[in-house]
């Protein structure tokens, strides 16, 4: 196939590939992320409990997302290294299997999460919201599918450098979930049950909209036709070495909010874990210029690879590290100085007043973790764009789950400081972490470079 203007784009000047990628990406993400925190708005409406609910299964959802994007991650990689090495009948035949595998996993997924939800919450410290996490958490693990392929299938358009269709569809939904929200959770009385309802018919449009242009239009680079499809056992293989890991990662990070949540209830209760659900968003609304930055830095950093353009390679690295910085810089000052304003709007109702002070307090402290994700998510990403997903994902294990819990243990429960003690010990743990995963990147990239150039 002749090169189109995607092609040409991720194969050129890496700095203008991720300035390219990114913003779509970022706004589609920001969309995804306002309607996630809406959809706290709305259901603090309802009170304190049905938001801490919400709180509980966050991160059983991310995980779901996070498999999604890891095996997106994992398409990604596989198809862009094929794309910078002009293989081209490999790369249909890679995004071919990401598609099947996305479909085998969907099932697979939602069959687990149904079947251990309840004793799953209930480990988790949910047992006085039980019902309402139920509720919520039943019908939105009932169709895992509708939010799990959108991601895999953006993967493979990410691959191409089709950004537009990659982000369009998903930044769509999230601005359909966004209006049906009230409709459902008030209008027609339904709840918790309501949010849930809303986010997963307004996910399936996305997927419609991807096989459209897949299956039935058949306008993209890659193709899917069944003349195309060869099967391959390494594919598979290859997909999940990046794809498992960058899902584990989620894991690892839905583990810690488990946890988090669980040292919270300890140290405050329920309250505390409305506070951390609230807020914790607002910060993750903060991430996503560098996550955004880093997510289009796989695409570049596997066309860099699979064409042996190991300078390229450093140069995404440090390029998408920089603008991210800068970005993130930006938005922790905004999150500090407008932290009042934004804690009032997840307790306007007279039943979640008391949260605001409290989450008010929560973005303040923590804003700061934002200044250290540049670091860590693009060196995350790029060691997955070039196939190393299994790297970045014990650089993650080391900075969650030893770094980060160490200190939130020690600050919080041996010196006493309570959830404040908590807080600070994730920016501790979690800033030292992400200096060491740039570094081991830098380590990485330099040896690749000296390899070659001795003739390895």
């Amino acid at each position: 196939m002749e090169k189109n203007s995607n092609i040409e784009m991720i194969t050129g000047d890496p700095k203008k590939a991720i300035n390219k990628l990114s913003i779509p990406i970022i706004a589609s993400m920001f969309l995804i992320f306002a309607n996630n925190i809406i959809d706290s708005i709305w259901v603090a409406g309802l009170g304190a409990e049905p938001l801490a609910a919400l709180g509980y299964i966050t991160p059983l959802f991310m995980v779901l997302i996070g498999i999604g994007n890891g095996i997106g991650a994992g398409g990604n990689s596989l198809i862009s290294r094929y794309i910078g090495a002009e293989d081209t009948s490999s790369a249909n035949n890679a995004a071919i299997h990401n598609l099947i595998l996305g479909i085998i996993l969907s099932i697979a997924v939602s069959i687990i999460l149904l079947v251990f939800l309840e004793p799953l919450l209930k480990v988790m410290g949910a047992t006085s919201v039980l019902s309402y996490a139920m509720e919520y958490g039943i019908i939105i693990f009932s169709f895992s599918f509708a939010m799990l392929l959108p991601p895999i299938f953006g993967g493979a358009f990410r691959a191409e450098g089709d950004v537009k269709r990659a982000t369009l569809p998903i930044a769509i939904t999230a601005i359909i979930n966004m209006c049906i929200d009230p409709i459902f959770i008030y209008t027609f009385g339904l709840g918790v049950a309501g949010a849930a309802w809303a986010t997963v018919l307004a996910h399936i449009l996305s997927i419609v909209a991807m096989l459209y242009w897949m299956l039935i239009k058949k306008d993209t680079y890659l193709k899917y036709g069944r003349e195309y499809f060869h099967n391959n056992l390494s594919m598979y293989k290859d997909i999940l070495v990046v794809g498992i890991p960058a899902s584990l990662e989620q894991l690892i990070l839905s583990a810690l909010t488990i946890v988090v949540n669980f040292m919270l209830t300890l140290v405050s209760g329920p309250v505390a874990v409305a506070v951390y659900t609230a807020g914790w968003r607002i910060i993750n609304l903060g991430m996503l210029p560098a996550i955004g930055v880093g997510t289009a830095s796989i695409s570049v950093a596997g066309v860099a690879f699979g064409a042996r353009k190991y300078e390229n390679l450093r140069v995404t690295a440090r390029y998408a590290v920089k603008i991210a910085l800068i970005a993130s810089i930006i938005v922790c000052i905004i999150l500090n100085v407008f932290a009042n304003q934004i804690a009032f709007v997840f307790s306007y109702s007279e039943s979640s007043a008391q949260l605001e002070p409290l989450i008010a307090s929560f973005i303040q402290i923590m804003c700061l973790f934002i200044l250290y994700v540049p670091f860590g998510a693009s060196a995350g990403n790029v060691f997955q764009g070039v196939g190393k997903g299994s790297i970045s994902f014990i650089l993650t294990a080391f900075r969650e789950f030893v770094l980060v819990l160490i200190f939130a243990y020690v600050l919080g429960f041996v010196f006493h400081m309570g959830e404040t003690g908590i807080y600070y010990g994730m920016l501790l743990g979690g800033g030292i972490g992400s200096l060491i995963c740039y570094a081991c990147i830098e380590l990485y990239i330099n040896r690749l470079i000296r390899g070659r150039d001795h003739g390895v």
